[in-house]
């Protein structure tokens, strides 16, 4: 366990806290209550002593972390800290003064002649092995062509002329944010998807999909996103992205809510699919989903909708997977572990994402990502919906 004090004179029994920082400090600095909000760890994190002093845990389910609520441009930030005793082995602690924006192609860099921009103060402990292969999930299929590497750090599928592979959750989730790296089958991938998505079962599943969709050499992926509830899907959005996936890892998050569904590519919103229950049409809410993965051949739709086929000279085609996150919801023997928190209460900001919703800047970035990089949209295609486009394209 983490502890920080924090006072305004600067004398606490365990830790001290001081925050100055230009003229911007308020009379009432040195709480807790008043500066700082807990962003996540359901719990995990707690204010005593009338707000003068914070604690944050780790266990092997989640850690937990806190922001400044006020933005600050320049100062000196001065922190006192009692870390982790015993055996710390594989955790970190983390305080740093962040940027809420990505570097990003839209975005300035947080410095530049012209432009200043503000910074928040923020603390987490964590886990640096919290994205663990071997404990989170468990491979399904591919017969050896799934492998997990580097003690459960990474994962590799791959594919050839005889089968793909793939891999689930141990844990269903309803609702949260999940974040999962990739680097994607390089060089001639036509033929191939490489899906990531989040699913229940049965013949009236809910569903939501990121499949990345195969193309020949030099030519750019395609970015498939689908929702699907009550086993009706048809909501397909296409993109290409601004940059060569099979290069690097790139961060691919969807965050998932009950008012709305939003896919993210590096920080950067390329979709929002908003809850039209109003409007008569089905919203996931109800069904907890796992998180599944797979490398397979599709060449019969994939590419240019299959008139390019898989060339297996170039096999096996393998993608990697690091650094899963579920800040989530788990479900388990019938019931949520989000279920007694209170929206009301000191802790709900532990997990942001319950009512987060795009703001100016993210607006601003989904704009800019459909404008550029959107390839196909379900909701202006005349031509497959004659009689009208389906009612939730009127919240777009």
């Amino acid at each position: 366990m983490l502890q920080i004090g924090f006072s305004l004179n600067g004398v606490s029994v365990l830790m001290m806290v001081a925050l100055m920082v230009s003229s911007l400090m308020a009379v009432s600095a040195g709480n807790f209550y008043q500066d700082f909000d807990i962003t996540w760890g359901d719990r995990r994190a707690k204010m005593f002593n009338g707000g003068q002093l914070l604690t944050l845990s780790l266990d092997k389910d989640s850690g937990s972390g806190f922001k400044s609520k006020s933005e600050y441009l320049f100062g000196r930030i001065d922190m006192q800290l009692k870390l982790v005793s015993g055996n710390s082995a594989g955790t970190v602690t983390a305080y740093y003064v962040r940027h809420s924006a990505v570097i990003d192609p839209i975005t300035p860099l947080p410095y530049s002649r012209d432009e200043y921009t503000s910074t928040r103060v923020a603390s987490s402990l964590i886990t640096a092995s919290a994205s663990n292969f071997n404990q989170d999930f468990d491979i399904t299929w591919g017969d050896g062509r799934a492998k997990m590497l580097n003690n459960g750090q990474l994962l590799r599928l791959s594919l050839d002329k005889l089968s793909g592979s793939g891999f689930q959750s141990k844990r269903e989730y309803l609702f949260g944010r999940i974040d999962i790296q990739l680097k994607l089958v390089p060089g001639n991938s036509a033929g191939t998807v490489t899906a990531y998505y989040l699913s229940s079962q049965g013949p009236t599943h809910d569903e939501i999909d990121f499949e990345f969709l195969g193309n020949l050499s030099g030519d750019p992926y395609t970015v498939h996103t689908n929702v699907f509830s009550q086993g009706k899907g048809n909501r397909e959005q296409q993109f290409h992205l601004w940059f060569d996936p099979t290069k690097n890892f790139h961060t691919y998050s969807i965050i998932w809510n009950p008012q709305q569904i939003i896919f993210l590519v590096d920080s950067i919103p390329i979709r929002e699919y908003k809850n039209a229950e109003s409007m008569g049409v089905p919203f996931p809410k109800n069904q907890p989903m796992r998180i599944y993965s797979s490398l397979w051949n599709a060449d019969d739709w994939a590419t240019r909708g299959g008139l390019v086929k898989t060339d297996w000279t170039k096999a096996p085609f393998t993608a990697f997977y690091r650094n899963f996150n579920a800040n989530a919801c788990v479900w388990s023997s019938g019931a949520s572990s989000c279920a007694s928190t209170s929206t009301s209460s000191t802790d709900s900001s532990n997990n942001a994402w319950q009512t987060q919703e795009l703001d100016s800047t993210s607006r601003r970035k989904l704009r800019w990502a459909r404008k550029n990089y959107m390839v196909y949209n379900y909701c202006t295609d005349l031509n497959r919906f004659p009689q009208g486009v389906p009612p939730e394209c009127r919240l777009a």
